[in-house]
């Protein structure tokens, strides 16, 4: 009988600490999960920090500073197709057009809807001398971002570079549409209608661009040309006096037949 309540008494402890054993076991699976939550919680808040310290470096013109932190981002985290972008943006700002374009295609191959990616990756291309690989990365933009104001500008560009200005007319107007105070598309307009000989479609495009930009240097040239060939020279003096000052350098053959004037 002894014997039995022995027995029975050591399979109770021995059950005993078998359950001690679960539970030391269930709290320390508990404890890395916590501890699991906790370490990707500050790897993100980290990663966010860097990403912040690049953005500020790259603002201020310190581009070493701005790539050195967005590859710590990456190093975290290589899948941060933002970070790739920016990395790609900062690469493009030195000329290291190859790094540049790599980082865009990274960011792509990440995420194949970021409008961004294939805008920026048309810039690069058409800095490096290549606006038809370009224009194809803007119509790509556009496919996922019709509204993609830039990418509109910026292929009109080529196309009015191209002496194709119909198509370009078409996407300076469409600039408008989309943002009715973006002065540079009625600046592009007003570049076209003169190219076209439509003079007063392109000062009214221009005075519209002036409107929502009173300082549009270039705007103000390009009005004081348009005014001496019409003939209308204290209007063309106006606008070249005022072109100088912003900082254009004026035609000095121009200035010398606008002084009576003055």
């Amino acid at each position: 009988m002894i014997q039995k309540i022995f027995e029975k008494g050591r399979r109770s402890l021995k059950t005993l600490r078998q359950y001690f054993c679960v539970m030391s076991a269930m709290l320390l699976l508990i404890s890395c999960a916590g501890g699991s939550k906790a370490e990707k919680k500050d790897k993100t808040v980290r990663m966010e920090e860097h990403f912040e310290l690049g953005f500020r470096a790259a603002e201020k013109g310190n581009l070493e500073e701005a790539i050195s932190e967005y590859q710590r981002v990456l190093k975290m985290d290589p899948k941060h197709s933002r970070a790739h972008l920016n990395l790609g943006i900062a690469y493009g700002k030195q000329r290291e057009w190859k790094k540049e374009i790599s980082e865009y295609k990274k960011a792509i191959g990440i995420d194949p809807n970021f409008a961004e990616a294939y805008f920026n990756l048309g810039v690069a291309y058409n800095e490096k001398g290549d606006p038809n690989e370009a224009s194809v990365q803007y119509q790509k933009a556009l496919q996922i971002n019709p509204n993609y104001v830039e990418a509109h500008n910026n292929l009109g560009n080529i196309f009015f570079r191209k002496g194709k200005l119909e198509e370009a007319l078409s996407e300076y107007q469409k600039t408008i549409e989309i943002k009715p105070d973006y002065a540079r598309g009625y600046y592009n307009l007003g570049n076209i209608y003169r190219q076209k000989g439509n003079l007063e479609e392109a000062i009214a495009s221009f005075q519209r661009a002036l409107e929502i930009n009173p300082k549009y240097a270039e705007v103000h040239y390009n009005l004081a040309i348009i005014y001496y060939e019409k003939q209308e020279f204290k209007l063309s003096a106006q606008h070249a006096d005022q072109a100088g000052r912003l900082g254009i350098v004026v035609n000095p053959k121009l200035l010398e037949r606008l002084k009576p004037y003055r």
